[in-house]
């Protein structure tokens, strides 16, 4: 993946994160990605930061999920 679509990506997980702080009544845990201090709008950062940064904030968003929803349904086909 290319340094820009990876600055994409990640400015489209903040959104997620934004979106789902606003919508939901608990928190995410994104204190490791809040330590980074590298943002989607930190462009003179390294592409390994960035996808640092993608890994922890998609973590955060994914464990919320989980969190919320904790009983999985088995995939099946119509």
């Amino acid at each position: 993946m290319k340094k820009q679509e990876l600055i994409h990506l990640h400015g489209l997980l903040s959104e997620v994160r934004t979106q789902m702080e606003a919508w939901e009544s608990t928190e995410l845990d994104v204190s490791e990605y809040e330590t980074m201090g590298v943002r989607p709008t930190s462009i003179h950062r390294s592409k390994t930061d960035h996808k640092a940064a993608v890994f922890e904030i998609a973590n955060g968003i994914t464990t919320a999920m989980e969190e919320a929803e904790p009983d999985r349904v088995a995939p099946r086909a119509d």
